[in-house]
């Protein structure tokens, strides 16, 4: 199907460690100009919605936090559907006020968690705190771990770090229990996104710079995935299982890949 949507990843694709991606700006407003359908989405759980909106602003891209899909977010939906119950986080404070409104557990409680909400805490994990989520789980069978995502690892500013899915996945491990994952690369990620946008999935094109998260997650929902080489790509995504619907050298060239597409 010719590509009617987009959704479009941040890290790595429009910035990389905190700087524009060249041309980044210039493919957006192109998007607009257009009048193609759009969203940002990104497995990001350090800040808020609002805080990345300031910051594509400070790159020259103009959005709004309704256009910015984040695990945050769909957590939030997701809680909201199920039974009541106290809401442990482990998440760096500045993201927290996504979940405002909801029965919040105190940062030091080891036991009363119905769901252990796990984002990234960046340099705030340490065995303690990775202990006190286990603790959480332990004590109560039926609490359910919540994974903002499951990105292995990210570009920061000082080089390549862990993201949140090894500490998922050695609390999956301890605990003996599946994660419920509402980001990247979960299906329902993918599926509240499409739903959002009001189109088929066979339309829509997710742009991302990770083979695994951004591609294949989204191929799996039904998604076309378009793999950009900037970011965290590397060049043996190219010869893996995994096979992207279109490779680009960067978001620049999305414009003449979408107008080659469409022709």
């Amino acid at each position: 199907m010719p590509p009617q949507a987009i959704l479009f990843d941040l890290d790595g694709v429009l910035y990389n460690a905190g700087q524009p991606i060249a041309g980044a700006a210039e493919t957006i407003a192109w998007a607009w100009e257009k009048q193609i359908p759009h969203l940002f989405v990104t497995n990001t759980t350090s800040r808020p919605r609002s805080a990345l909106v300031e910051k594509l602003a400070r790159f020259g891209i103009e959005t709004e936090a309704s256009r910015i899909h984040t695990p945050a977010a769909a957590a939030v939906s997701w809680l909201q559907s199920q039974a009541a119950g106290k809401v442990a986080l482990f998440l760096r404070r500045p993201a927290r006020v996504e979940f405002e409104g909801l029965p919040l557990l105190p940062d030091d409680a080891e036991v009363g968690a119905a769901y252990v909400v796990v984002g990234d805490l960046g340099e705030g994990w340490d065995y303690r705190t990775l202990n006190r989520a286990f603790r959480l789980l332990h004590h109560n069978p039926g609490a359910a771990l919540v994974a903002l995502g499951m990105t292995r690892y990210w570009q920061a500013e000082d080089g390549i770090s862990l993201d949140v899915a090894p500490f998922v996945a050695a609390l999956e491990h301890a605990t003996d229990r599946q994660a419920v994952v509402l980001g990247k690369p979960a299906k329902p990620f993918f599926d509240s996104a499409v739903k959002q946008l009001g189109l088929s999935a066979a339309g829509v094109v997710m742009v991302g710079d990770d083979i695994g998260a951004d591609v294949a997650g989204a191929q799996a929902a039904g998604l076309q995935g378009l793999l950009v080489k900037t970011g965290k790509f590397h060049p043996k995504d190219l010869t893996g299982e995994v096979k992207a619907s279109g490779v680009i050298d960067s978001i620049a060239d999305l414009p003449e890949w979408w107008e080659g597409q469409s022709g």
